[in-house]
Parts: C-alpha cells; sequence; structure tokens
C-alpha cells in the first residue's frame, strides 16, 4: 500500500511527459539537405517528434488536395509560392496571422495578405540563366544577358528549362514572359526558344545541375541554385536577364484541419525567425531570407542588381489562370517539333 502513491506519482509524471510531447507533420519542398537540417534542429532544440516528408510543389500540392477531407500534413514548407496561393483560394489552408509578420519583408508580408493570411513568404530568389562557362568558351558561345539572346540559332540544342506543367521553376517562367512581352508575344517567344531547347525537365533543378555537369552550355533556372553547385567544384555561373526578371516568392501554410494544430503554430514561428532562415545558406541555398534581419549570405543574389518586373503573385497563383497558361503552353509551344 505504501508503494501506491509512488505509482500514482510516476503514472503523474509520465502522463505529463506525454502531453507536452509534441509532434508536428511537415511536408518540405526545399533541398533534402535543408529539409534534414530543420527537422534535425527543431527536434533537438524543442523536443517536438518532426515527421518530415520531401515532396517537390505539384506533388505536395496534389497530395494536399487529395488529402482535405482527412489531412495528415500539419504544415507545408518552401517551394514556389503559386500552389501555396491555389491551396489558400481552396480553402485547405489555415487562416493565421503571425505575431512576427511585421519582422519579413514587405513581399513576405504582401504574399500572407493577398492569401488572407493563409500563407506566408519565406524566401525570394529570380529567374535568370545558368550557364557552363568552359563549356561557352568550347563552343565559343556568348554568356546570353537577355531573353532574346537566348533566341539566337547559335544556340540550337544547348539550352534546357523544366516543364512548366511540373515545375514552379518554369511556370514562373511563363509567367514573367507573359507579364514582361504581353500574353501573345510571350508564346511566340516561346515558340522561338522551343527549337533551341534540347530537354524540357520534370524538376526546376534539373537543367542547372545538366549545365554543371557540362551536359548542356545554358538553363533557365533560378539563379540562387548556382552557388550550391559552384561550391561542389562544377564550372557555373548565373546572371539575370538585362530586360527585367520576375522571382518566386517560397512560401509556408498551416493545413486547415490541422491534427497538430498548437504544434505547427509553433513551428510555423519558428521558421519564421532569423535564425531558422540562416539554416538555408548552412545547407548551400542561397535564397533571400524573409526575415529583414536574418544574416544574408554574401552568394545570396543582390537584389538591387537585378531588374524586376511588377509580378502579380496573386494573378499568376491563381489556379484558373495557371491551368489555362500551362494548357496553352501544352498546345502552342510543346506540341511544336524541334
Amino acid at each position: 500500500m505504501k508503494r501506491l502513491p509512488l505509482v500514482l506519482a510516476a503514472s503523474a509524471f509520465f502522463a505529463v511527459s506525454a502531453a507536452q510531447a509534441q509532434t508536428v507533420n511537415v511536408i518540405c519542398s526545399v533541398q533534402a539537405e535543408w529539409c534534414n537540417m530543420i527537422s534535425t534542429v527543431y527536434a533537438r532544440t524543442t523536443g517536438t517528434k518532426v515527421n518530415m516528408v520531401m515532396k517537390g510543389s505539384g506533388e505536395a500540392l496534389a497530395q494536399l488536395i487529395a488529402e482535405k477531407d482527412n489531412p495528415k500534413t500539419d504544415v507545408w514548407f518552401g517551394g514556389t509560392g503559386d500552389p501555396h496561393l491555389q491551396l489558400a483560394e481552396q480553402g485547405l489552408s489555415q487562416e493565421y496571422k503571425s505575431p512576427n509578420l511585421s519582422q519579413q519583408y514587405p513581399w513576405a508580408q504582401a504574399q500572407a495578405e493577398q492569401s488572407k493570411f493563409r500563407t506566408v513568404g519565406i524566401y525570394s530568389g529570380p529567374l535568370g540563366f545558368g550557364y557552363n562557362p568552359e563549356l561557352l568558351a568550347k563552343k565559343k558561345l556568348p554568356v546570353p544577358k537577355t531573353w532574346g539572346d537566348l533566341l539566337k540559332p547559335e544556340y540550337k540544342g544547348d539550352i534546357q528549362v523544366a516543364n512548366p506543367a511540373s515545375s514552379g521553376t518554369a511556370y514562373t517562367m511563363v509567367a514573367t514572359l507573359v507579364q514582361l512581352m504581353g500574353e501573345d508575344k510571350a508564346f511566340e517567344y516561346m515558340k522561338g526558344l522551343h527549337k533551341n531547347i534540347s530537354q524540357y525537365t520534370r524538376s526546376g533543378t534539373g537543367p542547372i545541375k545538366a549545365v554543371a555537369r557540362g551536359e548542356t552550355a545554358v538553363s533557365i533556372s533560378f539563379v540562387h541554385d548556382g552557388p550550391g553547385e559552384k561550391m561542389q567544384g562544377f564550372p557555373v555561373e548565373t546572371i539575370t536577364p538585362a530586360d527585367g526578371t520576375g522571382a518566386e516568392i517560397g512560401s509556408m501554410s498551416i493545413i486547415k484541419g490541422a491534427r497538430n494544430m498548437e504544434a505547427a503554430k509553433k513551428f510555423y514561428e519558428w521558421a519564421l525567425t532569423p535564425a531558422a532562415q540562416e539554416m538555408a545558406a548552412a545547407a548551400k541555398q542561397f535564397q533571400l531570407p524573409s526575415n529583414k534581419n536574418a544574416k544574408v549570405d554574401p552568394r545570396v543574389p543582390d537584389f538591387k542588381k537585378i531588374k524586376f518586373i511588377n509580378y502579380d503573385y496573386a494573378k499568376y497563383g491563381a489556379s484558373a489562370e495557371r491551368r489555362r497558361l500551362i494548357s496553352r503552353w501544352e498546345k502552342d509551344v510543346n506540341s511544336l517539333p524541334r
């Protein structure tokens, strides 16, 4: 009988410990090294169990739509902002106004406001060209400096870009060109570009990896993907087009109906802090962090030196507009012979 209080005390201790131990289920749509670092550091510093799966933006969106009646995910971290806006548009992400929102750059706050606080910007990266200087020198090709340069016949078979149906990077290209040139001129441009494309890859990072490995001379890519390849010893450089370009706003969303809502909000708040955002560069990823107080690695593209278009994220992030433009690209561009 004397042992009973000890048993009760032990039971109470384990009950409290179980209540304190939290789990958060995360879909991560950035590079694997970054995903793994976030998961490990967050688990070690908070004691929260992180169940993380890695999926590209398109695959993540499809999964979250499929699970809408029984959500298995709490937070979707990273990936181009358009699919996050589509998730918000369909009412599948949770409205949440972060107390840390004022610490973020205006473009990150605008992403939150456009989605009625159902997503938030966490990083940004400009669209441009990757090129292999050794291969260009060998083929006696100049470095492309404008969108128009890519139409030159000497680049035939030496350019790669992803397929906009599967890649957020490539859809950003389509939306950028439409806003830069007007829709009809942009599609005429992409028809001309099609003649010079050797391959449309599934993944947005595929083309710059091909450039780095000497498989193609030029890629249309997010330029922040270049430094990581260069750090591995590959000959790759990047440039943004002098006539103007767009940028992605990588985003983060809490899923509506999340099973671990309290843990989801804690992870979300942590991911908006400078310390969390500085992990990107530690993982060899060089987007501009959304928190104004985060240290910016010198390899992050200098946004002040880039000519940006006034990209309409709300319009081109809408699912109907995305479907329409991709459908037109499939019909008018991808169906053509090369």
